[in-house]
């Protein structure tokens, strides 16, 4: 009997936070994960885990929480150097 595989479907996890601790959390995105420190973005850093694990990807570049009404341009992980301004 000849069996023949199909390709995969897509991807259903297109965005996963994958740890949270006391220092931040770990974003997996696109094939990539990045670090988001409470101490960078503090608006996570009193956030239930339901809300930090509540994030979608909007058009493929945008991270939205509507729990803590944070918005975020994947850019902003991937090339930190280029936004300059921080959260006081």
């Amino acid at each position: 009997m000849k069996t023949t595989l199909e390709m995969p479907g897509k991807t259903t996890s297109a965005i996963e936070v994958t740890h949270i601790d006391g220092h931040g959390f770990w974003l997996f995105v696109q094939d990539k994960e990045y670090f988001l420190s409470f101490s960078e973005y503090p608006w996570f850093k009193n956030a239930r885990i339901n809300e930090i694990t509540g994030v979608s990807l909007l058009h493929s570049h945008h991270l939205f929480w509507p729990a803590l009404d944070v918005d975020l341009e994947l850019d902003c992980l991937k090339n930190p150097q280029k936004y300059t301004l921080k959260y006081k």
